[in-house]
């Protein structure tokens, strides 16, 4: 039992230092977007090495967007003579839009987006001739990713590889035909289930629904109660606590307050995402991060006793608008909308279900125990701290740097166990 709590432990506190990186050096990259509605959409990722390569230049690893741009039109000018896109419907012109720059681990890459003229009707197969760079190295690699197709369940994928291409192999065709509303809808129920367990205010904020969920809780009671020996002494309990007897009651009981909290999600996520009701960023993270601290309070000192559900649906409220911003990264538009809603929920609710799953049958085995007070109190102050330092830290958009510190410290824990490797 003990093994699986801190592998429980160590998947949501450190969660968000594992990150998987797509992009390697001595590669190019395309990214392609396809919309339902019409229109190709992609961008070129072009690492600044290869910049130097083509260009001579000697731009170092820190580069700036402005000391690169004198040569950003040189650049798109090559690869539109480079890479070309074709179909049954003709050639299709790259049309160049916005430029960015973005920094990774590996090396700075120039950001071109473009869209694809032509392409009112999405063909059922794009041919890509692409040449760029191997005149200088021929070990240089192009690569293609679709990274938002939703009816072939592509959305915000960075990771998964379409084309290849090689001095020995600059053609190939990328076939558009293989999709299906089901497959959009699968992938959206993925992103639900993902974002839940990467989301660690929504995790914490479950986790302080869930806590005290194998107990019931009353005043001045003369039934046997909990143990609470010292916890009781130092005066933070002024309720009575009674462990449950069944466990099938009050596992529905928590089941149907994270449904609450699932409810009232799904109201301000379509009203943010139909744009009816938009709430400021600092706003809603700032809530957020305090809904922790009162669902952890809540656990203490009861608000509404017998009514975690209460607690759970008005600040479902809040975390529905937080959602609401995921499926804008996501780069979600209104094609699909009704699916992609339905399918992120659905998705949002089976990865609650899984983490009461783990939670509860653990709470219930330890809740007649001396110890499980004592965890419950004090779980929930820790709660209430990281609460009050994530409020903190939004609310006044600063960075008060601790976070930083103890991830760095668990890093270089794992590191040093050979959990994780070392950032080259």
């Amino acid at each position: 039992m003990a093994k699986y709590i801190r592998i429980l432990a160590l998947v949501l506190f450190l969660a968000p230092l594992f990150s998987l990186q797509a992009h390697a050096p001595n590669q190019s990259y395309i990214f392609l977007r396809v919309f339902e509605e019409g229109g190709l959409e992609a961008r070129f990722e072009l690492n600044v090495r290869e910049i130097n390569k083509l260009f001579g230049t000697n731009f170092a690893n820190d580069v700036s967007l402005e000391e690169l741009q004198p040569y950003v039109t040189k650049v798109q000018e090559y690869l539109k003579d480079k890479v070309d896109f074709s179909s049954t419907y003709g050639n299709h012109q790259i049309i160049y839009k916005e430029v960015a720059l973005r920094r990774l681990g590996m090396g700075n890459f120039l950001l071109m987006s473009f869209d694809l003229e032509n392409t009112e009707k999405v063909p059922d197969n794009l041919e890509v001739d692409y040449r760029a760079v191997f005149e200088k190295d021929n070990t240089h690699r192009g690569i293609l990713v679709i990274e938002h197709f939703w009816k072939a369940g592509k959305i915000n994928n960075e990771k998964n590889i379409s084309l290849i291409f090689s001095p020995d192999e600059t053609k190939d065709t990328l076939s558009l035909t293989d999709s299906s509303i089901w497959q959009g809808f699968m992938a959206m129920i993925e992103q639900g289930i993902y974002h839940i367990w990467i989301g660690l205010d929504h995790i914490l904020f479950l986790l302080a629904l869930i806590l005290p969920s194998v107990v019931r809780r009353f005043r001045n009671s003369k039934e046997p109660k909990v143990a609470t020996g010292e916890v009781a002494k130092s005066g933070f309990i002024t309720w009575d606590w009674f462990p449950v007897e069944n466990f099938k009651p009050a596992f529905l009981y928590i089941v149907k307050v994270v449904t609450f909290f699932t409810i009232a999600h799904t109201i301000t996520l379509s009203l943010a995402s139909l744009e009816i009701i938009n709430l400021p960023s600092r706003l809603v993270e700032s809530v957020i991060a305090l809904s922790i601290g009162l669902a952890a309070y809540h656990n203490i000192r009861p608000i509404f006793n017998g009514k975690d559900w209460v607690i759970a649906f008005v600040f479902g409220l809040f975390h529905g608008f937080g959602f609401a911003s995921v499926l804008s990264d996501l780069g979600l538009t209104s094609e699909f909308l009704t699916f992609s809603l339905l399918g992120f929920n659905i998705g949002v609710e089976i990865g609650q279900l899984c983490i009461i799953a783990l939670i509860f049958p653990i709470l219930f085995f330890i809740r007649k125990r001396k110890s499980y007070p004592k965890i419950l109190v004090y779980g929930s102050i820790l709660l209430i701290v990281i609460s009050l330092y994530w409020f903190l830290e939004r609310a006044l958009d600063v960075d008060l740097l601790i976070e930083g510190y103890i991830r760095a410290f668990l890093r270089t824990i794992l590191e040093s166990v050979g959990l994780l490797k070392p950032i080259a």
